[in-house]
């Protein structure tokens, strides 16, 4: 794929009438004039894209670290480390298999640039999407339900440029894009969903490890906030249990934690440089509950102080001792 300018991004997204004022405002709206919610009963409540066999003695959970040679000729890349922690879980072929709609879910939440590592890492997103087609991927979709005005998120990440240029389908969210479902979780029962994340063959979940003021870690559980519209801003009053719902209803067939640049304060959207800082790692897992738990020790956190991972970890969900995972550093 060939380079693309701002301008071409706009008209583009203009023409398939895509740009927007919010995501989430808008699926709030629809849901919210009735209508929606009658047929949600009907509807599935999870959706599990998890792999029931994994080959003997392969690694359940990969932390790809840039060494010291790497570090030495500057900024490492970090395509090279998802390459690396996949490879080391087994390669994506055991992931994806040819034919499959795989969809990235990205952090494409806030308004903010790479530095301030607020948003996915675009090159870490553009690896995965490189990786799922050389598996055989017929598409591979890269969609999030931003927090912010989304076409500005998803230029300002560099998400939108990064996965175009490697063949990703990239999705910007509008309120047709979500029906509602019937969750049937403690906190979230009747909701609008989006439906690229549930009409999927695969979905790989690309989270960044990063702060967050009111759940005081932000990672894979947490990212599936943006598989919803309405007004979530209502679920922070039951944050952790929330969380936890949303990992019940979405478990993914990978995670892969972008833990390149980590915003360690005033998250979850930040917007000062300084409170973010270079960590140059990536974490590859099978188990969403196991990426959060090593993850969030990496802004000072212990498992034990987040609550919304012994909610996941008690449902069955995956296991916050990550330390009994086969634990593979490379």
């Amino acid at each position: 794929m060939g380079d693309i300018s701002r301008r071409d991004v706009l008209r583009r997204l203009g023409a398939a009438g895509l740009v927007l004022g919010g995501a989430g405002g808008l699926a709030a709206a629809r849901w919210d004039q009735g209508g929606s919610a009658a047929a949600a009963a009907e509807r599935q409540q999870t959706r599990d894209y998890r792999l029931r066999d994994a080959p003997a003695g392969v690694p359940e959970l990969v932390v790809a670290r840039a060494g010291a040679e790497a570090l030495a000729g500057g900024a490492p890349d970090p395509a090279a480390l998802v390459r690396k922690a996949v490879d080391a879980l087994g390669g994506m072929r055991r992931f994806i298999s040819r034919g499959d709609v795989v969809v990235v879910k990205p952090n494409i939440g806030w308004d903010r640039t790479p530095i301030h590592a607020a948003n996915t890492n675009p090159k870490v997103v553009a690896e995965v999407v490189r990786l799922a087609y050389d598996a055989g991927a017929k598409s591979v979709i890269v969609t999030d339900a931003s927090c912010n005005e989304p076409n500005r998120c998803f230029q300002r990440s560099g998400i939108w440029k990064a996965a175009y240029d490697v063949g990703g389908e990239v999705v910007i969210p509008a309120a047709h894009r979500f029906r509602g479902m019937r969750l049937k979780g403690e906190v979230l029962d009747d909701w609008p969903v989006y439906t690229p994340l549930v009409n999927a063959d695969k979905v790989i979940n690309v989270p960044i490890a990063k702060h967050h003021n009111l759940s005081r870690y932000t990672g894979a559980m947490k990212n599936w906030y943006g598989a919803l519209g309405g007004r979530r801003n209502r679920l922070h009053q039951n944050i952790d249990v929330s969380i936890a719902d949303l990992a019940t209803f979405i478990q993914p067939t990978l995670t892969i934690v972008d833990a390149v640049r980590v915003l360690m304060r005033n998250g979850p959207q930040g917007g000062n440089v300084a409170d973010a800082k270079d960590m140059h790692t990536v974490i590859a897992t099978i188990d969403q509950v196991a990426a959060d738990a090593y993850g969030c020790q990496l802004i000072g956190r212990k498992p034990e102080e987040i609550p919304y991972l012994k909610m996941g970890h008690d449902r069955g969900l995956g296991t916050m001792h990550w330390q009994n995972l086969r634990l593979a550093e490379v």
